[in-house]
């Protein structure tokens, strides 16, 4: 038979993910390599439209399962998405009681000080136009008090805020 011990010690070490929702490959590409150079113990999910992350975030299928399809620690949200818009899902998220907590960081190629007041006006947490740099994503999601859930403590970074 399997060994059934190892399984449950790798789900109870399983950090949450952070949940990038982007349609553009080479964007969601990007964003993955960043994340990955800082070292985050946090698995990257990647939806590439507006209806599959407002299943994946309320739990409908496929999505269903919680243990495979955990709630993330953070939301990575292009504006520009298929399905809803990014602003859709935003509003979407923050009628939900139990998801308006994650903090969520719009991405965006648009700079337009509408789609800016709009997002801070639904609850973003912060509003980044890409082309994304590399310090400017991490610096804010160091900034959002978060590092400590989602930095991998094996990491040898110990640079504080």
């Amino acid at each position: 038979m399997a060994d059934p011990q190892p399984a449950p010690a790798q789900n109870q070490q399983r950090s949450p993910p952070i949940l990038l929702v982007e349609d553009d490959v080479g964007q969601a590409v990007l964003v993955e390599k960043v994340l990955g150079r800082a070292h985050l113990a946090n698995p990257v999910v990647v939806i590439r439209n507006g209806e599959d992350a407002i299943a994946y975030l309320g739990g409908r299928a496929p999505y269903d399962d919680r243990e495979r399809h955990p709630l993330p620690v953070i939301i990575l949200l292009d504006v520009h998405v298929p399905g809803r818009s990014g602003l859709e899902i935003l509003m979407w998220l923050r009628e939900q009681k139990p998801l308006a907590h994650i903090p969520t960081v719009m991405l965006s190629g648009s700079a337009e000080s509408g789609d800016i007041d709009r997002a801070f006006e639904l609850g973003a947490a912060s509003y980044l136009v890409k082309p994304v740099a590399f310090d400017a994503l991490l610096d804010t999601v160091s900034s959002l008090g978060l590092s400590w859930a989602i930095l991998g403590r094996n990491s040898g970074n110990s640079d504080g805020a």
